[in-house]
């Protein structure tokens, strides 16, 4: 199957998008399995963070959109949280159709700048664009309840920068471990009404199921979820290593992670299509 925009998947998909972080090839078939099972469309992430990890972008991306076009179901490669402008040229020229450009640690109006020139670009060449207003609480892992996004500063983002999502902070936090996130489902609502652009839920590893199926419900479109998915990745590792210490074929136990990540997978998207 070709690849699918982003765009199209957010656009035509009638529940929540489950967009899900990519580490490692493993992630990326397990992700797609998972989606498959359903027949439900899904998107792989690529952060800046992993491509860090990775030493390049280019051979975790080009794994990612080998995996997405042999997938029996639509599939977007996404850059995530990319800070740096010169690593969304290089998504864009690898065939990634969507990128986040994360300008929020900058003071406001350089923010609305920066964003503008890159979704000005971006669009230029097809691709679709989501951006940050502030910082989304806990980047550092720290539990920031209080981070909330207001409306009127959301609209006038939007028509500034002419970005395609915005990522929204409503009470949510980045890298979880527990699902005690408590979401202001009120302002999900109010900005659903106001902002002309899908809404996108980060940090989504920390909040119950039944509160991502009313975040969905009242207005949230894309569902960004890694730390979750990274959890049952290790624990199944560690599980697998702890009744065999004799193992050393990491094919063995990788994919001990990966069919619990898959497993995941199926659950959330089913949690998200209601």
């Amino acid at each position: 199957m070709p690849l699918s925009p982003i765009g199209d998947i957010v656009r035509q998909s009638p529940a929540g998008v489950g967009a899900f972080n990519v580490i490692q090839l493993e992630h990326a078939t397990a992700i797609v399995a998972g989606a498959e099972s359903l027949g439900l469309p899904v998107v792989l992430q690529i952060s800046e963070n992993c491509v860090r990890y990775h030493g390049a972008l280019e051979p975790i991306a080009l794994g990612a959109l080998a995996v997405a076009r042999r997938a029996a179901v639509p599939v977007a490669v996404h850059l995530d949280h990319a800070t740096d402008r010169a690593l969304v040229e290089e998504a864009v020229e690898l065939g990634l159709g969507s990128v986040m450009y994360d300008a929020s640690a900058l003071p406001d109006e350089d923010n609305v700048r920066t964003t503008a020139e890159v979704a000005a670009w971006c669009h230029g060449r097809g691709v679709w664009v989501e951006a940050e207003l502030g910082e989304v609480g806990g980047k550092d892992g720290v539990h920031a309840p209080g981070a909330r996004t207001k409306p009127h500063e959301a609209v006038d983002y939007v028509a500034r920068t002419g970005v395609d999502a915005l990522a929204v902070a409503v009470g949510t936090s980045h890298a979880m471990t527990t699902k005690s996130a408590e979401l202001d489902l009120g302002l999900i609502a109010e900005l659903r009404g106001a902002v002309p652009v899908p809404l996108v839920l980060h940090g989504s590893s920390g909040v119950p199921d039944d509160t991502l199926r009313a975040a969905v419900r009242h207005g949230m479109k894309k569902i960004n979820i890694a730390t979750h998915l990274n959890k049952a990745f290790t624990g199944a590792i560690r599980d697998y290593l702890g009744h065999d210490e004799r193992v050393v074929d990491p094919r063995k136990y990788v994919k001990a992670g990966r069919d619990a990540v898959s497993r995941e997978v199926s659950h959330l998207l089913g949690v998200l299509a209601g």
